[in-house]
């Protein structure tokens, strides 16, 4: 029996693993780096051990800092969680040589499954059907082909490559990305299927030789090779449904698995379909699987790792399911990682986190909770939001919604990407495949439209304006805005996503809303030009709608909008102003009216967009560059992110050196411009 679980992962992971030993009785040790000390998983474990490293990241990964702590703590069994060292052979012989129970496949499956290449060579013996493959580049003469790292998964060191001059540069860029991920950088070729479809089957095996296979996942929509939308089962046809599952069977008989594994295909449109990789351990996607059939996987894990048989009866999966990554990225911007504090953290609607729900709803697995630091050491991923319904098109609908609603302040993320990923015509249509995010570009617009923005910012200043009221040590009981000079309105100026907004409204003696603007750029506009501010301004408002103020406090902004109401839910932090409404949401900067002068950076200088390191420096100092041609790369987050030449110039300035640390707005690099350089 195991009595006290030792964790090797953190954040979700983590906490998904604790639920299933709390329901169990089992007794749970968390293992931590510095900066992980104050996240909810540390505090939620019975124990705890400090893992001592200057690099958090790296700590996970030290075996002999993890059998100290088991040693210390007190542990009988160990989890590896679904990543960092969960598919490590030589941690899991450690593990057992040091007599703990191990809750995974032995290390010899392993071993055979984690370097692809052989394992394409095993299963392919065992009549698994497998896609063309090379580990010699001048082998590849028919394209496109697909990069793949050996080791490891995740969709790090993964490329697509659709001519011969590429092949090398991405060869060699994913050796560099699959060593930094896995400490193995060796890759190989595979064959690229057009129109693919991602499809996985969930098998488990017990130590008396049974394999099943537990349902399948739909895992297409992907981004930069990383699944963010899954749901169970997949749409296919029974028949390839019935080949699915029995090439998964037959997979995991071949290597005798034991534990819980995925099998993952691809699927060609005509429904012949290829052996992709075997996943020793539990994926991230689980959860749909739960909830399609009623079963706790990590507690079957925990059942077969204590040598206990399956049961006999399997269950049947019923209704349909749906989880969506939720993580801190701007997806507009090439997937850019996003940092910083989470104000706030609240999703609607959640039934159940970490388990099971008694009827239609949502789950919600997150590592993270209000007050979070969202930091650079580690995957983007923060939360998993899961569904279930009785239909697809039910399930659909819940997420969706419950996503538009939720409150995420303080990181960017990808949340408006997901909602109109499930809001689209081709999702329900199930026209989907691992290229749907580069034909919809439409889905990357974010959720508020521009034309609302500006209602947005309006019920900023008027909470704003609010809150100051309220505070007022004096007077407090006159209306929010009121003046001695009525005819002048109210100015708030705010930063957005797209540049500076001003507002401007005017309130009535009671405290009702006589007129308003609200028009991006018109700080600048006014200050360069105010004649044509005065025109832009005369155009916007002969479009803008008829707005009555209905309510407005500090934390809630009522609009009158053509005879619409629409409530908006505002949240300050500091000077940042986060606005929740009907269309979408809106994150703003409330600037100040006598700003402080502050240091300028020279004309076409490139600033960092967040903390990383300088991995490779592609250009020298006086170069001539075109706009989009590299200029150096910056790791954060355990992905390599270009930085390109933003116009044609000449390279005048590289301050941040190769290997060297850089913060968020660190200078990069210094581009003259073409105009301003001879030839």
């Amino acid at each position: 029996m195991i009595n006290r679980l030792l964790v090797v992962n953190r954040g979700e992971i983590a906490r998904r693993v604790f639920a299933t030993c709390r329901a169990l009785g089992v007794e749970t040790v968390a293992v931590h780096s510095d900066a992980d000390a104050d996240e909810p998983f540390v505090a939620e474990a019975d124990h705890a051990v400090r893992l001592p490293g200057a690099a958090p990241a790296e700590t996970y990964l030290r075996v002999e800092l993890i059998l100290d702590a088991a040693r210390r703590s007190g542990a009988d069994a160990v989890h590896p969680g679904y990543g960092f060292l969960a598919e490590n052979a030589e941690f899991a012989a450690a593990v057992t040589d040091a007599g703990l129970t191990w809750v995974g496949p032995p290390a010899k499956v392993i071993a055979a499954m984690g370097d692809k290449l052989a394992a394409k060579a095993l299963l392919a013996e065992a009549g698994v059907p497998m896609l063309p493959s090379w580990t010699d580049t001048d082998a590849v003469t028919d394209f496109p082909v697909l990069v793949k790292a050996s080791a490891g998964g995740g969709g790090r060191g993964m490329r697509i490559v659709r001519e011969a001059d590429g092949l090398a540069e991405a060869v060699a860029s994913a050796r560099r990305e699959a060593a930094a991920a896995f400490g193995d950088g060796t890759v190989f070729i595979e064959r690229y299927v057009e129109r693919g479809r991602h499809v996985e089957v969930q098998i488990f095996g017990d130590a008396h030789g049974r394999v099943v296979a537990l349902g399948d996942r739909e895992c297409s929509i992907q981004r930069r090779h990383q699944k963010i939308v899954e749901e169970a089962p997949a749409v296919v046809p029974e028949r390839v449904r019935t080949a699915l599952h029995e090439a998964a069977v037959a997979a995991g008989r071949a290597v005798d698995y034991l534990g819980a594994g995925t099998v993952e295909f691809l699927l060609a449109p005509g429904g012949e379909f290829f052996f992709l990789e075997m996943n020793t351990r539990l994926q991230v996607e689980h959860p749909v699987t739960e909830l399609c059939t009623g079963l706790d996987l990590v507690g079957w894990q925990l059942l077969v790792a204590e040598g206990e048989p399956l049961p006999a009866t399997l269950p049947v999966s019923t209704g349909h399911a749906i989880e969506v990554r939720l993580c801190a990225e701007d997806a507009a911007a090439g997937w850019r990682p996003a940092t910083g504090t989470l104000h706030r953290f609240a999703v609607p609607q959640v039934a159940a986190e970490f388990g099971g729900l008694a009827g239609p709803g949502l789950r919600l697995d997150s590592g993270v909770v209000a007050g979070s630091v969202v930091g650079v050491h580690y995957d983007s991923m923060l939360a998993k939001l899961v569904v279930w319904g009785r239909t697809r098109a039910e399930a659909t609908r819940l997420l969706s919604t419950a996503l538009a609603r939720a409150e995420l302040h303080g990181v960017t993320t990808n949340r408006d990407l997901l909602v109109r990923v499930l809001r689209s015509p081709a999702f329900a249509a199930v026209e989907i495949d691992t290229g749907f995010l580069d034909r919809h570009a439409e889905v990357f617009a974010p959720l508020l439209p521009a034309d609302r923005f500006p209602l947005a910012a309006l019920a900023a200043a008027l909470a704003s304006a609010a809150g100051r009221r309220a505070a007022a040590p004096v007077l407090a009981g006159l209306p929010s805005g009121w003046r001695n000079v009525p005819a002048v309105p109210q100015l708030t100026r705010f930063s957005g996503p797209d540049g500076a907004i001003e507002v401007r409204y005017r309130l009535d003696r009671r405290g009702g809303l006589v007129e308003w603007s609200a028009d991006p750029g018109a700080a600048e506009l006014s200050a360069a030009a105010p004649d044509a501010a005065a025109a832009a301004g005369a155009a916007a408002a002969a479009e803008r709608p008829s707005v009555t103020l209905v309510e407005a406090t500090p934390g809630r902004v009522v609009l009158d909008v053509d005879g619409v109401r629409h409530a908006y839910r505002v949240h300050r932090v500091g000077s940042a102003v986060f606005v929740d409404g009907p269309d979408g949401a809106a994150s703003l900067a409330e600037l100040p009216r006598l700003p402080l002068p502050t240091a300028a950076v020279a004309a076409g200088s490139l600033l960092a967009p967040l903390p990383g390191a300088v991995t490779r420096v592609h250009v020298q100092v006086g170069q001539r560059v075109s706009a989009g041609d590299p200029l150096l790369t910056l790791e954060a987050m355990k992905l390599e992110h270009p930085v390109v030449a933003p116009t044609d110039g000449v390279v005048a300035e590289l301050p941040a050196p190769v290997g060297g640390q850089v913060r968020t707005g660190a200078v990069l690099a210094v581009i003259d411009s073409a105009e301003e350089t001879p030839r």
